[in-house]
């Protein structure tokens, strides 16, 4: 398993134990975590993504998803 799976599957667990917790201190903000790091939350995409760059770079790896109590559901066609 490459390290960025390893990441990734860290950082949404923490998001999944928290969850609760987040939906009422921080509905609707999106949260950036790295690692087992909580970064902060942020008002739209836009801001957490760079503090999500600002705090683990370029090359570093970083969760930015919405605290939201139903996951949104995206069509590609």
């Amino acid at each position: 398993m490459a390290a960025v799976d390893v990441d990734l599957k860290t950082e949404l667990g923490v998001f999944d134990e928290r969850r609760r917790e987040w939906l009422h201190s921080n509905p609707n903000e999106f949260v950036v975590v790295t690692g087992t790091t909580v970064v902060g939350f942020y008002p739209d995409y836009e801001s957490a993504f760079k503090a999500g760059l600002q705090k683990a770079g370029i090359t570093g790896s970083f969760l930015v998803k919405q605290v939201c109590a139903e996951e949104p559901v995206y069509l590609i066609f």
